[in-house]
């Protein structure tokens, strides 16, 4: 294990029984705001809240931030906030201890709140992919990065061996950075967003070889791997890989004019049809930077989405989901008022619940890929 969580309860242990987490669950989503806002008031500023994009609209409301997962740890990591309560997922609670003050503590409200991504890239897997390439004579000309959205372990794995972490946004400067040092990537863990990075610089999609954890050498040749420039790790998000290239081809036909633009999560062939690809961020300073009467339909989580819709509606925007039935994170949806109002009001009694606390020396690693990535802008 590569953290240290406290479970069960989730309390530790010098710090006595935690309130029932069954008892909260058990009350409405309308009941908790009042016992939120009251908890928030008595915390001050010893406490910081943030909400990820994806957040549904009953908790981001009480964030004191938003944003992106790299955000909004940098965020944290600026305040003299004690505790750091992410509403987001595993992996991005794991990236703001690492990158946290000393003393800060990160809880995550409900530690069921993971990625589907991120999971897809677990350490042992990605330890023998590289003995694999080791084995070929590859792993001497090869650099590895991760995507922001991967666990602590796999981005310590990468810093250890030369490799770096990216966003979305800059993850073509960031193969930049790679390719000036070595013959090919291994990028990890989505396979989409390196595919599009990588063909948007030149490189063919016959020169990116995908690496199945489940094959035998990846399900790839010995000569496929030695011809490629980059080595995709066969991982997506559940969310963005919805999306299909015949969404954007109903969605053009039932709203000429559109403006289609979509996360470089989505597909290959979806990102090729789409307007404008952009990060989390981007697609809303797009929306935010059209005239009055654009609309757009939007590849992305539906509670931006539709956050969005509600806020430019004034200006005359209109914005749609790329997919009519909308695609949910359901694991960020984990994050109720529920386990907000749980997690608050025992940082109120003094207790602190369901802390993420990454090891000192997968820390340290993880903190150098970061690092790393700072020097690429």
């Amino acid at each position: 294990m590569n953290l240290i969580i406290d479970e069960e309860t989730a309390v530790s242990p010098e710090t006595g029984n935690a309130c029932s987490l069954e008892n909260y669950l058990a009350l409405p989503d309308h009941s908790m705001d009042e016992r939120i806002a009251k908890a928030r008031e008595r915390l001050g500023a010893s406490t910081i809240l943030l909400g990820h994009h994806y957040q549904r609209d009953e908790v981001i409301r009480f964030a004191d931030f938003t944003g992106d997962s790299y955000k909004l740890s940098k965020i944290a990591a600026e305040t003299e906030a004690d505790f750091i309560v992410f509403c987001g997922v595993h992996f991005m609670a794991e990236s703001a201890d690492v990158l946290g003050r000393d003393g800060q503590q990160v809880i995550l409200p409900d530690l069921n709140a993971g990625c589907s991504m991120a999971d897809m890239a677990e350490i042992s897997q990605v330890e023998a992919c590289w003995e694999a390439l080791t084995r070929l004579h590859l792993s001497d000309e090869i650099v590895p990065i991760t995507y922001m959205n991967s666990t602590a372990a796999i981005k310590a794995f990468c810093g250890e061996r030369g490799g770096l972490v990216c966003t979305s946004s800059n993850c073509r400067a960031a193969f930049e950075w790679a390719f000036a040092r070595g013959k090919r990537i291994l990028f990890l863990p989505d396979q989409h967003l390196g595919r599009n990075t990588g063909f948007a610089m030149g490189i063919k999609l016959e020169q990116m070889a995908v690496w199945d954890p489940w094959g035998l050498q990846g399900g790839q040749s010995a000569s496929t791997l030695a011809d490629s420039r980059i080595v995709l790790w066969k991982g997506h998000c559940a969310v963005h890989q919805r999306f299909l290239p015949s969404h954007v081809d109903e969605i053009r036909a039932k709203h000429p004019g559109v403006q289609v633009i979509v996360h470089p999560e989505c597909r290959w062939e979806v990102c090729q049809k789409a307007d404008a690809l952009g990060s989390t961020e981007r697609l809303i300073k797009i929306v935010e930077e059209a005239p009055a009467g654009t609309t757009f339909a939007v590849g992305t989580e539906i509670h931006l989405v539709n956050r969005l819709a509600r806020r430019f509606a004034a200006e005359g925007k209109r914005v749609l989901s790329l997919d009519d039935h909308g695609c949910l994170c359901t694991t960020m949806y984990r994050i109720s008022p529920q386990h907000l109002a749980w997690a608050l009001e025992n940082l109120v009694e003094g207790r602190v619940v369901n802390r993420i606390k990454v090891r000192a020396s997968v820390k340290h690693w993880a903190r150098v890929a970061l690092d790393r990535m700072l020097e690429i802008g």
